[in-house]
């Protein structure tokens, strides 16, 4: 799968902006069979997890995010959403997307579980 972010920008703390990671799929496979994900990176840290929504729609989030963010998915557009309201100075990073089929539950919160990546896109909070 194909993976392509967008919605990155700069705003001030506070604000809103919604990220969308549309997929191509190959022929015969259904979008709805991967788990998506979002995670995010700073220069000089590790990639770290922010969301998930799993094959049956179930979301899950990285404690700092949770009641500000929300993951959805449109499985007939093939694209999942991420929804950043009270945007805060730390939530300044690139935003990367990820696919895979096989990840289980355990694995969400791990980048090596995911075999397909976005290119990312860059969300800057000015406070």
């Amino acid at each position: 799968v194909q993976l392509q972010a967008s919605g990155g920008g700069l705003v001030q703390a506070g604000a809103s902006l919604r990220l969308s990671c549309a997929a191509s799929v190959a022929s015969g496979v259904s979008f709805r069979s991967y788990v998506m994900s979002w995670f995010r990176q700073t220069p000089g840290k590790e990639r770290e997890f922010v969301s998930a929504i799993s094959r049956d729609n179930r979301p899950f989030y990285e404690d700092s995010v949770k009641g500000r963010f929300t993951i959805s998915r449109d499985n007939a557009k093939n694209t999942v959403y991420l929804q950043m309201n009270s945007l805060k100075a730390d939530d300044t990073a690139v935003y990367y997307c990820a696919a895979d089929r096989q990840v289980i539950l355990s694995s969400y919160a791990r980048p090596s579980a995911y075999g397909s990546w976005g290119q990312g896109t860059l969300v800057t909070v000015s406070s």
